[in-house]
């Protein structure tokens, strides 16, 4: 077995044949759809900068959620401090 052919996984016009098929079938369903390579790299584009946008909003109301909390926590927690320092 060639080092070619173990890379491969087949031998190479096997590799081509079954690269042939599975491309004329996605262009079919490409076709079918009305999507080009463009569509399908802008929405993979997309996806990642929502996702990346939805990831550091999370983190902006998970801050958010913790000034609020620490609104009322910071100012008891000083008062009990200084209510405990007297005894």
């Amino acid at each position: 077995m060639s080092a070619l052919t173990r890379f491969l996984g087949d031998s190479p016009v096997r590799v081509i044949v079954k690269l042939l098929v599975v491309s004329f079938l996605v262009g079919l369903v490409m076709n079918a759809f009305g999507w080009t390579p463009m569509d399908v790299f802008y929405g993979v584009q997309k996806f990642f900068i929502d996702l990346w946008n939805l990831g550091f909003h999370a983190i902006d109301r998970f801050l958010g959620y913790i000034l609020l909390g620490a609104a009322i926590v910071v100012p008891v927690f000083i008062f009990l401090r200084i209510a405990n320092y007297r005894k």
